[in-house]
């Protein structure tokens, strides 16, 4: 078996050899021989072009000066070799399996399995909303019992106003401590159902149009809230869903190939 493995690793460095005298060769750096095709490699690595002659021959000199460097210091005492090795071989597996996977990916979504899947998903993505306008009287943690018993005291002041006949928007306007809704009469616009509080959600997804809810507590404060239009489904339209697909179907790929490929491996530890 030794011999195996032996014969093996000798062919593969002859080829490697091989491979390394038949390309042309661009320097020797303390012995080691520099060929154009790794400084190729090195260029469309960080992706430096070089186009003019002046450029390429500056971008040689740094790319040999730093190769010289590493190989210099490469044995020196100041180095922890085996820490060295430890990262540079954390870089090779996670520069092998991002490329692996770049490349892999690429082109294993297509647009046309991005939108089968809307079509086939189509409940998954449609939104129950409401049009609600509502007033609120803050309550915070930090409020005693006194406090909170004035805030929900003005909310059914409030709320008795409106039962009598007032309008809704103006007693909004004059009650509302949500300053942004409250100068537009409390109209909050169109909320989709679990964007809320819960317990907001379940009120106003329970009531009829026009009608106005009885004071009630959410972690915001004491609400009184008119449904204004709906509830109503609405579908959320494909551009602004297809980045989302197409990320959940790439990682579904990747998922699969990554179960394939640890298949095909097997690790024996000495540890155990």
């Amino acid at each position: 078996m030794k011999k195996c493995i032996t014969l093996f690793t000798l062919v593969v460095l002859t080829l490697l050899i091989t491979a390394c005298d038949s390309e042309p060769k661009l320097a020797k750096v303390n012995g080691k021989i520099i060929t154009t095709g790794q400084f190729q490699a090195y260029l469309q690595f960080k992706r430096l072009p070089a186009q003019d002659k002046k450029r390429y021959k500056a971008l040689t000199a740094q790319y040999l000066e730093r190769e010289a460097l590493a190989t210099e210091i490469s044995e020196s005492p100041l180095l922890d070799k085996k820490l060295i090795k430890a990262e540079l071989n954390e870089f090779r597996k996670e520069m092998l399996i991002s490329r692996y996977f770049e490349k892999f990916l690429r082109d294993k979504v297509s647009d046309q399995a991005v939108r089968n899947y809307y079509n086939t998903h189509a409940k998954d993505y449609e939104e129950r909303k409401v049009h609600v306008a509502h007033i609120l009287l803050r309550v915070n943690r930090s409020m005693g019992a006194a406090e909170r018993k004035a805030k929900l005291t003005t909310a059914q002041d409030a709320y008795s106003k409106i039962k009598s006949g007032k309008k809704f928007e103006d007693i909004a306007k004059k009650y509302s401590e949500d300053a942004i809704s409250g100068k537009k009469g409390g109209d909050l616009g169109w909320l989709k159902e679990g964007a809320i509080d819960p317990r907001f959600t379940k009120k106003v997804f329970s009531m009829s149009v026009g009608d106005v809810s009885e004071p009630f507590e959410t972690a915001f404060g004491f609400h009184i809230v008119k449904l204004l239009e709906g509830p109503m489904v609405v579908k959320r339209p494909f551009e602004a869903v297809k980045g989302d697909i197409r990320y959940q179907l790439r990682n579904q790929a990747k998922d699969a190939e990554l179960k394939r490929l640890t298949s095909k491996v097997t690790i024996k530890r000495f540890d155990e």
